[in-house]
């Protein structure tokens, strides 16, 4: 084992941020697959000569596998140090939002400073505090004290015909964008009517949880909206 992961050393957190990147990468191409290196660059919004260099020290920590002009993948121990990082963002977010009652559209940017230094003993209490939730606030899962994450059965409400779904999840987190959401009142947990769908016009019309108005969204909104089967 690398000597630095021996000892148990705490990554920075420019790695840490390099690993969630390279996690969430992880997640758009086929499962197992190398992450390119022009992706982490532009998720970044760093040069990929910047990139590179980070990727070569990355790989002799021992945090991923590094394969020139292809792309890289997490080892183990990288993607369970970009888990726990995962793991804190999200319940910060949600400790933000339940507790200190913060503006579900304004948290991801301080949880993105909070992450990197908060202890492990803080983050358990806030999970134990929060009542070990599933999901941040917007419908993302939380990894467990252990970097286990539920995989839910969701798709994009774009790709949804008429009739009865729960939204679960928002994966645009722009404050502008989830301002908006809300006030239409589209928020994770909210029952959401497809009324109809013109896939030529790029239109779905939808009524948000039994309102008699319906609303016309259009599918690159629809597109970032995981819904699941209704529960009512």
């Amino acid at each position: 084992m690398n000597q630095s992961l021996a000892f148990g050393r705490m990554p920075s957190s420019t790695v840490e941020n390099y690993l969630k990147a390279i996690l969430r990468l992880s997640d758009e191409v086929a499962e197992g697959a190398l992450v390119p290196v022009g992706k982490i660059a532009t998720a970044l919004s760093l040069t990929p000569g910047t990139v590179t260099t980070m990727m070569k020290h990355l790989g002799k920590e021992g945090y991923l596998d590094y394969l020139p002009r292809k792309g890289v993948v997490l080892t183990d121990a990288g993607r369970k140090a970009a888990v726990q990082v995962l793991r804190r963002h999200r319940l910060i977010e949600l400790f933000l939002v339940e507790v200190m009652h913060l503006d579900w559209a304004h948290v991801h940017e301080e949880a993105e400073v909070l992450e990197h230094v908060l202890s492990d003993r803080l983050v358990e209490r806030i999970d134990e505090m929060l009542g070990r939730p599933a999901h941040d606030p917007h419908g993302d899962p939380i990894p467990d004290a252990k970097g286990v994450m539920r995989e839910d059965q969701l798709k994009n409400l774009s790709e949804c015909g008429p009739g009865k779904y729960q939204l679960v999840r928002v994966t645009r987190d722009e404050p502008e964008f989830l301002s908006w959401l809300q006030s239409q009142g589209l928020r994770p947990g909210i029952g959401i009517d497809v009324v109809n769908r013109d896939p030529l016009a790029g239109i779905v019309e939808i009524r948000v949880d039994e309102s008699k108005a319906a609303i016309r969204i259009g599918e690159a909104v629809a597109g970032v909206l995981g819904v699941g089967n209704s529960t009512k």
